[in-house]
């Protein structure tokens, strides 16, 4: 299929394998050097559970997932990885245009009534296959899930004005001096909305360079719409690494420090270098962030004690859940106990709007650190109800890891509302790391933007 719409076209679904976030293929291409024959599976959760699919959606997004069965890489998409992304593998290049989904076989997807005779339900979902075969879905499946909504069941709005919104957010971003990335794949009303923020940041970073505001537009996660308009995929690791990893091995003391060992074994030191800190809890991968950054993925082999540890390879840190003030003092801390003087950057991607991105910088710069922002459904579904005038409440969900290699895989993170998976392997697993229960007024994820 091509890799851009026909001029003028507004499309419906995902037509294109890399209209996904960056960090699936990273991460592809590293399960495909290391675990290719892992048995995983997913599971999604709407945790916006007031909010329901009717039998029309639930049937619209059926088939616009079989379809996913005719995507495919192109020749041209695979030489602009080649050119763009140097660190990509040439053999998993060589895969990735052989790559094909197989939601017949691979998607499990069922509509459940609210009620008996109701129209109104939730959707289940599961995939399951080899990790290196199904690991591409979680981004186009959320995309569908929540065009599928906003087409069927919420659909009192339109694009008019989205375009100038993200205009206007870009600016007043690059103005107060930030410099961030779109990141909205996963939550996006629908591909047109997407195309609109993207055309509106653009033009917002054209201007901005002109008028010599501090900040700039640094890419997007969706690695269609970085070729598209041409500025840099951007993207390192997920959450989903290290959850395989730990439930592959069953060795979660040592899961963090496996899944840096893997990661640097398959792209080198220093590249793709963003490390995502809170799977199993920030205190506990900064334990193995300090050790040696060792090259030697086949065994447990500790490197020479003269190696750089990792925390100084890795050029700063991913903030995702938790409070992000307490964050940022927490890795400060850790840095200097280190002594490691160098300016690392933190990286924060939860739910930010211009406001927190501007806090954040403050409180970031105060620290002696460098920040950057992964904004995203803030971006790409950001709409008013046309009637009423309130906000048009977008779907707060996720496509987890489940299992990986037959045992439960779970995330704990730095906050109550984002644990995820079996209940008893996570009170297990807090109890394995000694874990110290959080939660912050920030952290309701059924509110997270808005009721």
């Amino acid at each position: 299929m091509p890799d851009s719409p026909p001029d003028g076209a507004f499309p419906e679904g995902v037509f294109s394998v890399l209209d996904t976030d960056m960090y699936k293929l990273t991460m592809q291409n590293a399960v495909f050097k290391h675990f290719p024959n892992v048995d995983v599976t997913y599971k999604y959760t709407n945790r916006t559970s007031n909010m329901f699919l009717n039998q029309k959606a639930f049937e619209w997004l059926r088939t616009q997932i079989a379809k996913l069965a005719n995507v495919f890489v192109s020749d041209d998409e695979v030489s602009w990885l080649a050119h763009t992304c140097n660190f990509f593998t040439p053999e998993y290049l060589i895969f990735l245009k052989s790559f094909r989904f197989r939601p017949h076989e691979q998607v499990h997807i069922t509509f459940e009534p609210r009620e008996s005779g109701s129209q109104e339900g939730q959707v289940q979902i599961e995939v399951s296959g080899t990790w290196l075969d199904t690991i591409l879905y979680e981004i186009p499946l959320l995309a569908l899930v929540s065009e599928s909504y906003f087409k069927f069941c919420d659909t009192d709005w339109d694009h008019q004005g989205q375009k100038e919104k993200a205009y206007e957010k870009g600016m007043r971003l690059m103005k107060a001096g930030c410099s961030f990335s779109e990141f909205g794949s996963r939550r996006r009303r629908d591909y047109r909305t997407h195309e609109l923020v993207m055309q509106g940041l653009i033009e917002a970073s054209k201007d901005a360079a002109s008028k010599g505001y501090p900040g700039k537009l640094s890419g997007t996660s969706n690695v269609h719409f970085a070729k598209r308009f041409g500025v840099m995929p951007i993207g390192t690791v997920a959450h989903e690494w290290f959850m395989g990893i730990a439930a592959i091995t069953n060795d979660y003391k040592n899961a963090n420090e496996l899944g840096l060992q893997y990661w640097v074994g398959t792209f080198g030191r220093g590249t793709l270098s963003i490390a995502l800190t809170d799977t199993f809890g920030t205190p506990a991968f900064l334990e193995a962030f300090k050790k040696p950054a060792s090259l030697d993925y086949s065994t447990k082999v500790v490197a020479p004690t003269a190696s750089p540890s990792y925390a100084e390879v890795f050029t700063g840190t991913r903030q995702d859940s938790g409070d992000p003030a307490e964050f940022v003092k927490l890795v400060k801390k850790f840095y200097d106990g280190q002594g490691i003087s160098e300016r690392k950057t933190v990286v924060f991607s939860d739910s930010l709007d211009v406001e927190k991105c501007i806090e954040y910088k403050r409180i970031t710069e105060d620290a002696g650190l460098t920040p950057s922002f992964g904004i995203g459904t803030f971006f790409t579904n950001d709409f008013i109800n046309k009637t009423h005038g309130g906000k048009s409440v977008p779907l707060n969900i996720v496509i987890k890891l489940s299992s990986g290699g037959g045992r439960p895989a779970v995330k704990i993170s730095d906050n109550l509302g984002k644990n995820t998976g079996d209940s008893q392997e996570v009170a297990r697993v807090k109890r394995v790391l000694g874990y110290v229960e959080r939660d912050w007024e920030g952290g309701d994820e059924t509110t997270r933007w808005g009721r």
